[in-house]
Formats: structure tokens, sequence, C-alpha cells
């Protein structure tokens, strides 16, 4: 099987970040009590406005020395019409920096977050302002500004590195493992959300999230079109998100790196936003095994299309939502729990074997442990697709890819573990190759790692979709030694095991006798 030519051979994981992570020690040792869930928005408020003051000031001294020829540095116009946002006087962050000492410097930062939504429709009510309330200490908050102006993330240098990116990003994924559980719902890992991204290649067409959380599918989604010399204007995004303060971080994050789309707030499921869209690419990472999601009041909905789905379980309500909206070509890669391939729970069963027999499910990846803030349980990766015609790839009706990933992925921490890029493109170039892309090689059936099997195979499976059903076990390296040399040394070894073990209990009788303990221990 062959592998395509990656861009960057180089390992970008967490393990390798500097910079961010001395940043974050600085800004982590200036949190002192404060909760992560809250100090969170304290922290990425600051660096969104430095952002896009650089940004401002750098166009601002570019306007300032043109002014002779009919520029004015002060036309908010100017700015809209390069795609910089536009910074009041007294938003501005030399005259936050002025002030940082002051005992009114939270009420400052606070006028000057409102001075941006009010100048910057794309921005309203998205920022934080609380910066002014008595519980935040106000000393604290000014040696975090002092800290964030020694970073330089909004001019044309730092954006061409994408500085800022990186570290909102970083900041994202620790605040995150901070909060544990709560935080792991705002936060999809980088590794794999690249993975979805790089196996479905989103080059072109609408992208969809119906609950994108940070945003960081349509982010990962910017980089790879960037990365294979696409355009990002080929791509629309539709994000929905239920947690109000989440989703004034998704329009944040996106905001930062001039990414438009349309990112609505509410409950995907009672209030959907987006009824009539019909997306050409879906990514998702759904809350896992989500128990209170109003089910009970949907019991006739239109997306309910291969089975009522149970009323304290919402993983194959989200499975269908997203069929429901995918366009007739369209195809979707999603995070799941692991369970989701093989409960027969409340009619889940019934469901997934509709859903298989109508030759939707294109692949299926089983994700090692570790890799989620939210919980330590391993999770897997369904893709679904809409025509498995040869449309774009080849013919691929009745087939399903089946990849056992389980042992993948290398620790960050204690507790974390990450995809290598080296393993996302392993994985994403054997779904291309399977799918029969031009420039992918041949595809081959790898024991214990990939098989690609039939309808029948998976009906004679109970419709079980767990991926070491099918993949067998790898095959055990030949080291050239015969069986029976093997067992005679392994016998000898086994014995010389059980003389010792002999020796050290009579030892240890011994001791005990001298102990006085003898009698007692005698068998």
């Amino acid at each position: 099987m062959a592998k395509r030519n990656a861009q960057n051979n180089k390992s970008n994981n967490g393990a390798n970040i500097g910079y961010e992570a001395e940043l974050w020690r600085m800004a982590d040792a200036l949190r002192g009590s404060m909760d992560a869930a809250e100090y969170k928005h304290v922290v990425l408020g600051l660096i969104f406005l430095k952002y896009i003051s650089d940004a401002f000031e750098e166009l601002h001294a570019k306007l300032e020395a043109e002014i002779d020829q009919g520029a004015d540095p002060e036309d908010p116009d100017e700015y809209r019409a390069k795609n910089v946002f536009w910074v009041p006087k007294e938003a501005r962050w030399s005259a936050l920096k002025n002030n940082a000492k002051q005992p009114n410097i939270g009420t400052l930062v606070d006028d000057a977050m409102h001075a941006i939504e009010r100048d910057n429709p794309s921005l309203k009510n998205v920022l934080p302002k609380d910066y002014a309330r008595p519980s935040l200490d106000k000393q604290r908050l000014g040696q975090l500004i002092d800290m964030v102006s020694n970073i330089m993330v909004g001019d044309a240098e730092a954006r061409s590195k994408d500085v800022l990116g990186r570290v909102y990003e970083y900041f994202l994924s620790q605040f995150a493992s901070a909060e544990g559980k709560k935080g792991g719902e705002f936060y999809t890992p980088r590794s794999v959300v690249k993975l979805l991204v790089e196996m479905l290649e989103p080059y072109k067409g609408r992208v969809y999230d119906p609950c994108c959380g940070s945003a960081g599918m349509f982010v990962q989604s910017e980089k790879f079109i960037k990365a294979h010399g696409g355009r990002v204007k080929d791509i629309a995004i539709y994000g929905q998100e239920s947690n109000y303060t989440t989703w004034r971080l998704a329009k944040m994050n996106l905001a930062i790196r001039g990414i438009e789309g349309k990112i609505e707030q509410g409950d995907t499921f009672q209030n959907d936003r987006f009824p009539d869209l019909k997306a050409d690419f879906i990514l998702a990472n759904p809350p896992f095994n989500m128990k209170d999601w109003g089910g009970d009041r949907l019991k006739d909905d239109k997306r309910w299309k291969f089975g009522i789905p149970p009323k304290n379980n919402a993983n194959y309500a989200w499975i269908q939502h997203m069929i429901h909206h995918l366009s007739p070509s369209g195809v979707a890669g999603f995070v799941l729990a692991n369970g989701s391939m093989s409960s027969n729970q409340s009619g889940e069963g019934e469901i997934r074997k509709q859903i298989i027999e109508a030759d939707l499910v294109d692949c299926m990846v089983a994700l090692p442990g570790q890799l989620f803030y939210s919980t330590p349980i391993p999770a897997c990766l369904w893709f679904l697709a809409r025509d498995k015609k040869n449309h774009r790839f080849r013919d691929r009706r009745g087939e399903v890819l089946f990849i056992d990933a389980r042992n993948m992925g290398q620790m960050i921490d204690r507790t974390h573990r990450e995809l290598t890029d080296e393993e996302i493109r392993k994985v994403a170039d054997t779904y291309h190759a399977w799918r029969g892309e031009s420039d992918a090689g041949t595809y081959e059936d790898v024991p214990g790692f990939c098989k690609s099997a039939t309808l029948e195979d998976i009906r004679k499976h109970g419709y079980v979709l767990t991926p070491g059903r099918y993949v067998g076990a790898p095959p055990q390296e030949d080291d050239g030694i015969p069986f029976e040399e093997k067992m005679t040394e392994l016998t000898a070894k086994l014995f010389e095991q059980f003389t010792e073990a002999q020796r050290l209990e009579a030892e240890i009788r011994k001791n005990l006798k001298h102990l006085g303990f003898g009698e007692d221990y005698e068998t």
C-alpha cells in the first residue's frame, strides 16, 4: 500500500511545543485561586484584544505614512476594506497597557470590549465583558496585560507564522485539561480533528458541524486547504453550539483567523438553526452518550428515518441528524463512544442495522484510549457516505473499511495520548487508497490493522461495527527458531525459576525461624 507524499514530515504534536507552553506557564501562574472555566475567558479575551489591536496598529502606521496620498488613518472603512477590525481609540492596546496598574483597569477593559463590539457588528455579544467584577484580582489582571504586551500576535510576521492561532489552540487545550470532563466538551484534541479532516479532505463545498464547540473542526479544515494549495473561499462554514460561552469562544477562534462562517447558538436537536442545510462535509465530535437531550419531545421528528433514538442516549440521534443534513454526494466523519458500534440497547442495534443496510457506512476507525480530555475511555470514528457509487472515487457499494488504530499514539503527559502526524497519515492514506483515489496507491488488507469487509461479513457479525471483529490478529514475527528449540529453552527457564523459588522459600523460612516464628510457618 503506497503512502502519499506528505508536505511536512515533522511531528507537530503537543509534546514539541515550547513557546506556547512557556506562555501558558506564565499565564497560569497569575490565575491564583480562580476556576479554570472562569479564567479561560479572562485570558483568551485579552489575547484576542491584543491580536486585533496589533493588526490595527500595523495598518494604522501604514495609513499615517500615506496621508499625503489621501489615506485617513482614522477612517473605519480603510480597515474594513482590508479585512482588519476597526479599533476605536479607547480600545487600543496602548491605552490599556498604559493603565494596567490603575485600580480601574477592569472597567477600562470592559469599556474596550464594548467599544469593539459596537463598531464591529460581527463581534456583537461575542467578547467577554466582565473584567470589572470584584472577584477578579486587578493586580493580576494588570500583570496579565503586561505579559500579553510582550508578544506580537497580530502583525504581518506573526500572522504569517500563525502565532496567535498556535497560542490560542494551545491555551484551549490546556484549559480543557484543567477543567477535565467539562472542558472536554468544547475542545476536541488537535490530532483527532486533523485525522478527521485529512480523511475527508474538505476542499470545496459546504462544511457543517452541528456541535462545533470552540470551532476546531473549521480551523483545521482551513489549515488543510491552505497546506494543499486550495482556496479557503471555496468552502462555506456552518456551525451550531448549544453552550453560549462556548459559542463565543468559537466566534473568537474564527475571527482571529479571518474565517467567515455562520455559527449559530442554540440546541441542535430542539432548535436546528439550519433545517434546510444539505452539507457536502460534516465533521463533528458530539458529547459522548448524552443522556438529557430531550428525546421525549422529538419522537415524530423527520430526522429519525432509521428509527427513534433512545431517550437516554443521544448517540443515534446525532448519527441520524448528520445523515439528514448530508447532500446527495455528501460525506461525514464524526467521533462517538465505542458503545455506538455494538450496542443493542433501546433499539440502537436495529437503527444501526438499518443504516448499514442502507449502505451508508463507509469506514470505521477504532481509536486508542486517553485521547480526550473529557473521558479516558477509547472512542471511535464513523465515516458515512451518501453515494458510494463511482462518483468521486471507485464504486464501493456493499463494502466497508475497518481500521484498528487502538495501538497508535504516544503519551504527551501522564494522562493524555496523542496521535502523531505519521500515524494520522497512515490511517488517512489507507482510507484514500481504499476509496480508490488516483494518487493514493493500491489498497491491501493488513492483518491486525485494516480490512475491507462486505455487508454479508457484517451481517454474520450481527451488524456489529467494531474493527477488531474484522481486521484479525497481526502476524507474529518469525525469528527463524524452530518451535521444538523454543519449547526446550522456555521449559529450561521455567524449571530454573522453580528452583530459584524453592531456594528463596527456604531462605525466608530460615530467617523466620531465627526470629522465633519458625514453628508457626512449618507446612
